[in-house]
């Protein structure tokens, strides 16, 4: 879990990304939110992203940020059985495998930042790239493992569909 920060101001004052990695799957949820966010709506997110899809975690891995290290956070998930582990300044990896969502989401964003009014719009397709492209620890997608089954998605749209605006995310055959 962690915070993707200085992003460029949307219409609804976004500027960072909030990103949820579970361990197993490696599956990103990924939401907008402002600079200002505090550890009550980090909270909020959490149960809206990841505990209403996924359920209650047996472990957390965070960094140190002050919205994570909050009484708030600590008292409620001790009362609900789930153990915080805090990465520390020396060994960041801790939580790699959030870093690395990070680096490939910033990536993404940077190149598709031109074709999108803001990054805020484009993080569901991030998102559902993320989730369908297969990992390498595990040989297979997010998706997959989250849902025992594959995700039907064309890639390809038929002949009689016609697009008012391309996008350069999708790919038409004509």
């Amino acid at each position: 879990m962690d915070f993707i920060a200085g992003l460029p101001r949307d219409a609804e004052g976004h500027t960072g990304v909030v990103v949820f990695v579970d361990r197993f799957s490696k599956m990103a949820r990924l939401a907008p939110v402002a600079a200002e966010v505090t550890a009550d709506e980090s909270a909020k997110l959490f149960f809206d992203l990841v505990f209403r899809h996924h359920g209650l975690p047996e472990s957390i891995v965070l960094d140190r940020d002050p919205r994570f290290t909050s009484a708030i956070w600590t008292r409620l998930f001790a009362l609900l059985g789930t153990r915080l582990f805090m990465s520390t300044a020396v060994h960041p990896e801790t939580d790699g495998q959030t870093k690395r969502v990070n680096r490939v989401l910033e990536d993404v964003l940077r190149s598709y930042a031109t074709y999108f009014v803001s990054c805020s719009s484009f993080l569901p397709m991030a998102e559902f790239a993320l989730s369908n492209s297969t990992h390498a620890s595990t040989g297979l997608t997010p998706f997959f493992l989250n849902n025992r089954g594959i995700c039907a998605f064309r890639l390809c749209w038929p002949s009689d569909v016609r697009m008012q605006q391309r996008s350069p995310l999708l790919v038409v055959e004509e």
